[in-house]
């Protein structure tokens, strides 16, 4: 049987995450993500979707130090990112500079490198590409705090947990095409760096990563809330699509999406585009479900993840970078789940030539 893009196959078995998308549902190994993005941080769910259980205190401890420790950049790193042209992406130079580095003999300890070094890159790119100073990592601070103080010098608690929030929903989905590349690649005993070397030239591609400037454009073309139901009405008038509503997945709200808005609830005060959003989302689901009621629109991660950016005055051009700082985790996962019981991918193809 052919079937384009391996579409429908099942091609490996995981306990890291399960996706039901006719009801709504994301586990990480088991536990909803609204529940993770509740009650634990970035670390500590690192360290369980990279265990398999959640940390003790002291092991929690340690993980935090290992990270912290491989926060800064090698000389010959340093050196790299200063000799890649100007005008390449961030993508660009995250993918070159991964691909550099020496995988530690234990894939673990590769693995909380590549997860604290991500950061760093995407920091320091960002701030040169942009001709600001390079800020360095700030060992006092958390993984996200110290990310958001490493891009704008600030350091602000609740804009922090609203990233961390959007950094734990996207940290694993399944065997998306980025995940598919690392565990293609650790499938031939290749080593953990090039796994992700693999999944970080995987994730730049548009139809994968994604940006959140059509998010971005629909929000300020709406503006106020007073114009939120005349603008979707005209697009759907004019047959335009609504960027930010429906997902290939999730045939009912994105459960990233619900997480997200929980977080930004239980905040003292919620960033104006955030506000903006919340209220377009349920404008726009009240348009939807009366004018296309069969198609199913609901918002999808990346709605979010756009009105993130722009309320916490991110560049949106770092959305794929930021993107991959998160997945990196579950990439790393799904390789070391791979290499523990490793069949080698080999499908057959069709010879269709005369």
């Amino acid at each position: 049987m052919y079937y384009p893009g391996l579409k429908g196959v099942t091609a490996v078995e995981t306990k890291l995450s399960d996706i039901d998308g006719a009801n709504g549902h994301l586990t990480y190994r088991g536990i909803s993500v609204q529940k993770l993005v509740e009650n634990y941080s970035f670390e500590e769910i690192a360290y369980y979707l990279l265990h398999g259980v959640f940390p003790n205190p002291n092991q929690l401890q340690l993980f935090q130090t290992a990270l912290r420790g491989n926060r800064e950049l090698p000389p010959y790193i340093r050196n790299i990112l200063s000799n890649i042209p100007i005008e390449q992406s961030i993508m660009d130079a995250l993918r070159t500079t991964i691909s550099a580095l020496s995988a530690k003999e234990e894939a673990e300890d590769t693995a909380i490198q590549l997860i604290a070094i991500i950061p760093t890159i995407i920091a320091n790119r960002y701030r040169v590409m942009k001709k600001l100073g390079v800020i360095e990592p700030n060992p006092r601070l958390n993984h996200v705090e110290n990310f958001i103080y490493m891009l704008t010098g600030e350091t602000n608690t609740a804009n922090a947990r609203i990233l961390e929030a959007y950094l734990i929903m996207t940290m694993e989905h399944g065997l998306n095409a980025s995940t598919f590349a690392a565990r293609v690649t650790i499938s031939t005993e290749s080593d953990l760096v090039s796994a992700i070397t693999s999944a970080i030239g995987t994730m730049k591609g548009p139809l994968h990563g994604g940006a959140p400037s059509g998010v971005i454009d629909l929000l300020e073309e709406i503006a106020t809330k007073d114009q939120i139901s005349e603008v979707i009405h005209n697009k759907i008038k004019n047959k335009e699509r609504i960027m930010g509503f429906g997902h290939r997945v999730y045939k009912t709200v994105d459960p990233r999406a619900v997480a997200l808005k929980q977080i930004i609830y239980k905040l003292e005060s919620s960033p104006e585009w955030i506000e903006l959003a919340v209220e377009t989302e349920k404008v726009t689901i009240d348009i939807l479900n009366e004018l296309k009621p069969n198609q199913k629109l609901y918002t999808n991660v990346e709605y979010y993840a756009a009105a993130i950016m722009k309320s916490l005055e991110l560049d949106p051009e770092l959305f794929t970078a930021i993107f991959s700082s998160s997945r990196i985790v579950g990439w790393c996962a799904h390789a070391i789940e791979q290499k523990n019981n490793n069949v080698i991918f080999r499908p057959n193809a069709t010879y269709v030539g005369n």
